[in-house]
């Protein structure tokens, strides 16, 4: 076998917002991948080219970048090609896209939280794919670092996974990646590494760890298709990894599509990716990351192969789907007038004419979403014009319902369920691990909590610094809406991550939501009026002048049963004193419910509409009257 020494292929791995993005910034800048003036100018977390990215703090979307490392015995300039991974279990289909592109891993822990969910769920999958591991702990100068322990934990992480002794030799990296500084000393708790001032020890613990792409000089051409883009220009972008062979631009090559047919297709144009820009080149060898366009229609997954001798490589599967929600077109009364209801926001998103309402445009987009993201499914329902969406979690089918309502779409979202499997004639749920930090005073509050949602406690630590962190395994129909209770219940204090750990025997039923709704009983304005009257139910939703419909939900019941409201009930001046006699000083102020928090609030019979401008909840059957004779007939069987 032949080895490519002048190129590396590595993915930066780690649990959500363990510093992933930033230190791929600081090795973009160190590397000389943009001139001295333009980096001043940069921005942080440059890989993170998405709105929603920047604006959550959080990496969606698997990248590739290249920085071109020259060493400093003067040696030939090395490719390292770096895949920045998500650190949200949601997005973990991204995940094991990502590992399949590389020959090795950075396996990012803060100095302070210590391995948690995600970590155990990357490096698991690492481990399954026989991946070399170098472990960087980062963070160093947070005040709360405990580095000792946290190398020890992640050595306990590894023997957990049944790792074998070549794995948990590892090379570990301490690092500050805020500020460009990395090392192999270990510093003390609490500093930034004293005897480094740049990257430069990182990078040659990747030169020496990570092993160079080896492959046969004879065999024929196979390149694996691991994602997609698209192009104004060039139209579908297949990224995809040389295993062997070469790959041409203009050249004739077999595409083998996942079913197993066969076709010959001209690569059109290829590009390879140099800092964050990718650049034309002429020839893609073993062991590159490219791009090729001319295949409108590849998929992931697939291979290009030699006419010749066309060899298929394995497709790339992904974990089973463990949330569902029904996705449709908007059809509450206010469907396509966006921003000219009144109390809508003035600036609108959209404009009217750009508004997307039809089931046949709900239905192209959720198929363009198929393309790319290989961890969601869509199924038909009764309805023609609703679909059921599968994916990994609330979150990431959350961020899809988001990017569809910036495109301009009107949409209605049912409850997000659980995707159950029967398993030895016995109906299974996932279930899922969730760890907790949380203030000692709060523990029994975060207790109380995982219990009503049938939580079993599986481990219990104490670091001594007033902080507890919980473990425990809780069915994935617990969480749907238990981060605001939590956050709530913790007074905003507690941290919580969870992760899929597969599939436990039904818990049977759970009551997660004590309250009722408060429900608009007839179309009109919110009036500060009936506001002033309505507060003390519960807790409302609406400001005035806001429009509302029967069956809208415009507040949450102090009481456990639905009540039907007038929220438009004006004041009549005939038989009260003067218009100014009451002061509506008084008006609570409502609560704003963003997306993932009207999901979280949702029941069985109630569903979120969602347009450009607005989220608002409300029931499924809008007509009062309907409502009642249904309630009737479930209560007498």
């Amino acid at each position: 076998m032949a080895t490519r020494h002048d190129i590396r292929n590595v993915a930066i791995v780690a649990h959500v917002d363990h510093g992933k993005t930033t230190l791929v910034d600081a090795m973009l800048k160190q590397a000389g991948a943009f001139a001295a003036h333009a980096a001043e100018s940069l921005d942080d977390r440059m890989m993170d080219s998405n709105d929603l990215e920047r604006e959550k703090g959080i990496t969606i979307l698997a990248k590739n970048t290249a920085v071109k490392y020259h060493p400093k015995d003067g040696g030939d300039a090395i490719t390292i090609n770096i895949i920045d991974t998500p650190g949200h279990a949601d997005f973990g289909g991204e995940v094991e896209r990502g590992l399949s592109m590389v020959d090795a891993v950075v396996l990012l822990v803060d100095a302070s939280e210590g391995p948690l969910p995600q970590t155990r769920f990357v490096l698991r999958k690492a481990l399954q794919a026989r991946l070399p591991v170098i472990l960087c702990i980062n963070k160093t100068d947070r005040p709360d670092s405990r580095i000792d322990e946290v190398v020890n934990e992640a050595y306990d992480l590894f023997l957990d996974l049944d790792a074998d002794e070549d794995q948990i030799e590892f090379p570990i990296v301490y690092a500050c990646a805020r500020d460009g500084v990395a090392s192999l000393t270990k510093p003390e708790n609490g500093t930034v590494p004293a005897d480094s001032d740049s990257l430069e020890p990182f990078f040659t613990t990747i030169l020496e760890s990570v092993p160079a792409p080896s492959f046969d000089e004879s065999a024929p051409l196979q390149a694996h298709v691991t994602n997609l883009d698209a192009d104004n220009f060039l139209g579908r972008i297949a990224l995809l990894r040389v295993e062997q062979g070469e790959l041409r631009k203009g050249q004739t090559v077999t595409w083998i599509k996942r079913d197993g047919t066969m076709s010959n297709v001209r690569i059109t144009e290829l590009l390879m990716t140099e800092a964050l820009t990718r650049k034309p080149a002429e020839v893609a060898g073993p062991g590159d990351i490219c791009a090729v366009a001319g295949i409108p229609d590849i998929m992931i997954g697939e291979t290009l192969a030699d006419p010749e001798n066309p060899i298929a490589l394995p497709l790339i599967t992904v974990d089973e789907p463990a949330i569902s929600m029904t996705i449709g077109t908007n059809t509450s009364p206010l469907v396509g007038r966006g921003g000219t209801g009144k109390g809508a926001d003035a600036k609108a998103a959209v404009k009217d004419k750009d508004r997307k309402v039809t089931a046949r445009q709900v239905k192209d987009r959720l198929d363009r979403e198929l393309v790319g993201n290989v961890s969601l499914r869509v199924l038909d329902t009764e309805r023609p014009d609703a679909w059921e969406v599968q994916g990994r979690g609330e979150l990431a089918l959350a961020i899809l319902v988001e990017q569809m309502r910036r495109e301009g779409f009107e949409l209605t979202i049912g409850k997000p369920q659980v995707v159950t499997q029967v398993i030895d004639g016995k109906v299974h749920e996932p279930v899922e691990r969730m760890t907790i930090d949380v203030p000692e005073e709060h523990m029994g509050a975060v207790t109380q909590l995982m219990g009503v949602r049938k939580g079993r406690m599986d481990n219990m630590s104490n670091h001594g610094s007033g902080w507890v962190r919980l473990e425990f395994v809780v069915p994935s129909r617990g969480l749907i809406g238990f981060r605001t209770e939590f956050l709530t219940g913790t007074r905003g204090t507690g941290i919580a991550h969870s992760i899929h750990e597969g599939h436990e025997p039904w818990f049977g039923t759970l009551t997660t939501r004590n309250n009722g709704s408060l429900v608009a009983d007839r179309a009109g304005a919110v009036t500060a009026f009936a506001m002033t009257n309505l507060q003390e139910r519960g807790v409302l939703f609406t400001d005035p002048g806001t429009e509302v419909y029967e069956g809208m939900i415009v507040g949450e019941n102090s009481r456990a049963d639905d009540m039907d409201v007038n929220i438009t009930k004006e004041k009549k001046l005939t038989n009260m004193r003067s218009a100014a006699a009451d002061s509506f000083e008084a008006i609570v102020p409502p609560r704003k419910l963003s997306l993932e928090q009207s999901l979280e609030f949702c029941r069985d019979d109630e569903c979120v509409e969602v347009t450009p401008e607005s989220v608002r909840i409300r029931k499924v059957v809008l007509d009062q009257k309907e409502r009642g004779r249904t309630a009737s007939r479930a209560k007498h069987g």
